[in-house]
């Protein structure tokens, strides 16, 4: 018999988007950082395995007040910690339905309306990006797996021009491919070459600048010492600079030696979509592929990413999945199976759809360029404050910040910015990060969340500013 769909499943359902909208109406008021430890939130959701299942509005219940507890205030105008978007609301409620609709989305057949959708959306991210239109998109969990793919995608088509059938032949015996990247690549990046099997000994380190830019005559120099297939890495916002490596130069030198050219654009590369920040991504469309975030300054739910790859036949070459139950046909629209490595798989392609509709175009790059002129009064203000120093040109949402002379020790200057850190995270009413900048501890503050404005960087400003001088007071 037929289970129906019980009154109780509705009530849940309800519940759960009152304490959505709720938490979501207040969550710019809320201290960003969580407000019970771990032992305190393992007791509240440690409710014990229940015999005969419960209520199921008690269980929203019961989840929402434990797990409020220990949120980090993504979502707040005040959070920048890390470049972590603020999930739009009107992708938020597309995911609501996503959930709802229940599709597994590996291929068309199984679920075509999200296969249409990604196929919509997809075309309106490369327009809105200015990359070639000929290109495929694998919708992703984000810039990791978005690397992962299309090095993939890159290591498959190097070694296929060099005669190497990967598929039939495997690693074994195959023609060493060698990486070119930046010493202040992501850490994602080398996750993703490690997944693919790449060592530290087919990896060849390319010296930075002094805002963590590739050097494009180094790169020239050690290209041109090694035979053989080849693969390079460049970045389009770095992680703490957020600067911008010289993509013409590096197509350019990509061409002379039949090299891959893969663009690290989690971020950065949205400046393409604005018209006063696209110069700095100028030549980026002669590489081969993109790795971009969704869920940062698009601000899709999490988890959103896209590997933009400029050969659908190299892509599909390195992901596409078959078996003889998996149904396709001429009639079918893309199949997310190509391009990616889930066959299960969240059907991704609505929440997409949903948050470039409610941002358009203008919205897109008013947003981005709203936070770059947020980054850059925050790094205005903050150095009015005598011991205060931005470590980096202010190019897009990234301010490096470090703390007293630059002639103390650096032992000295590394614990007033840790002390800086811990004393505003103590206030908590903004929220933000440390990391280390060429051996030297700095705070990183991420312009990302979808409501923040210059108000905001005020506050952020004015609590730095607290912390520094009580920092500085008690060395």
């Amino acid at each position: 018999m037929t289970e129906p769909f019980k009154p109780e499943y509705a009530a849940a359902f309800k519940r759960a988007y009152e304490r959505a909208l709720r938490y979501r109406e207040k969550s710019a008021e809320l201290p960003p950082r969580p407000t019970a430890t771990a032992n305190e939130l393992r007791a509240a959701f440690d409710v014990g395995l229940s015999e005969e299942g419960r209520d199921p509005v008690e269980i929203i219940d019961r989840l929402a007040d434990a797990a409020e507890q220990g949120l980090i205030g993504i979502t707040s105008p005040h959070f920048f910690g890390w470049v972590m978007g603020a999930s739009h609301p009107v992708g938020t409620a597309a995911e609501f339905l996503t959930a709802a609709w229940g599709q597994n989305a590996g291929i068309y057949q199984t679920a075509p309306a999200n296969a249409v959708a990604e196929e919509v959306a997809g075309a309106w991210l490369l327009d809105l990006l200015d990359l070639p239109r000929e290109s495929s998109i694998g919708f992703t969990t984000g810039a990791t797996m978005a690397s992962f793919i299309c090095l993939s995608a890159a290591r498959t088509d190097v070694l296929h021009k060099m005669g190497w059938d990967l598929e039939q032949e495997g690693l074994i015996g195959a023609p060493e491919v060698k990486v070119f990247l930046s010493e202040e690549a992501h850490a994602t990046i080398h996750s993703g070459l490690r997944y693919l099997g790449f060592g530290e000994r087919q990896k060849v380190t390319i010296a930075s600048d002094d805002q963590c830019c590739m050097i494009a005559s180094d790169l020239g120099e050690k290209l041109s010492s090694h035979d053989g297939p080849k693969i390079i890495i460049s970045q389009a916002g770095q992680i703490n600079s957020g600067a911008f490596d010289d993509f013409a130069a590096i197509s350019t030198l990509a061409a002379e030696h039949k090299a891959w050219h893969h663009v690290d654009g989690a971020f950065g590369l949205w400046a393409r979509a604005v018209p006063e920040l696209a110069d700095f991504c100028e030549g980026i469309d002669g590489a081969d592929s993109w790795s971009v975030d969704g869920h940062k300054w698009l601000q899709v739910p999490y988890d959103s990413g896209f590997a933009i790859v400029k050969n659908p036949i190299a892509h599909a070459r390195a992901m596409d999945t078959s078996a003889s139950y998996i149904a396709r046909s001429p009639e079918d629209g893309k199949d997310p199976s190509r391009f990616v490595p889930e066959l299960s798989r969240r059907a991704r392609g609505f929440a997409v759809w949903a948050t470039i509709q409610a941002l358009g175009r203008k919205g897109v790059a008013e947003m981005v360029a709203r936070h770059t002129r947020c980054a850059r009064h925050l790094a205005s203000y903050v150095t009015k404050e005598p011991g205060i120093r931005v470590l980096n040109d202010v190019a897009i949402n990234q301010v490096a910040l470090a703390f007293g002379g630059e002639g103390e020790p650096l032992d000295a200057r590394n614990t007033y910015a840790r002390a800086v850190i811990d004393e505003v995270r103590r206030e908590n009413t903004s929220y933000i990060g440390g990391a280390e900048w060429k051996g030297q501890q700095i705070i990183r503050v991420s312009v990302i969340s979808r409501t923040t404005g210059e108000s905001d960087m005020e506050q952020l400003g004015d609590s730095i500013i607290r912390a520094w001088r009580k920092a500085r007071a008690g060395a």
